[in-house]
């Protein structure tokens, strides 16, 4: 599974909407309900699934789901890169 896909369902759960598309450039904007409390969780759901952490620097610096997925993939060790 790409690290798309995987954000994808994480999308879903946070947003309790199983239709919910996203893609690189799917911003707040582009979501129904993303506010800066759901974003919060959002956050905390993919810190989770990814078994990962983010900076305050770098979550200042996400403005798409493909800054998001470009972090979270340098995060990852090649060997778990999706």
């Amino acid at each position: 599974m790409t690290t798309l896909e995987t954000l994808t369902q994480v999308f879903r759960m946070v947003f309790d909407d199983e239709t919910l598309q996203i893609g690189p450039q799917t911003t707040a904007n582009d979501v129904d309900g993303w506010d800066s409390l759901s974003h919060v969780n959002l956050i905390t759901a993919i810190e989770g699934k990814f078994a990962i952490r983010f900076s305050q620097k770098e979550l200042l610096k996400q403005r798409n789901v493909g800054n998001l997925i470009a972090d979270i993939d340098a995060k990852l060790s090649p060997s778990q890169a999706k």
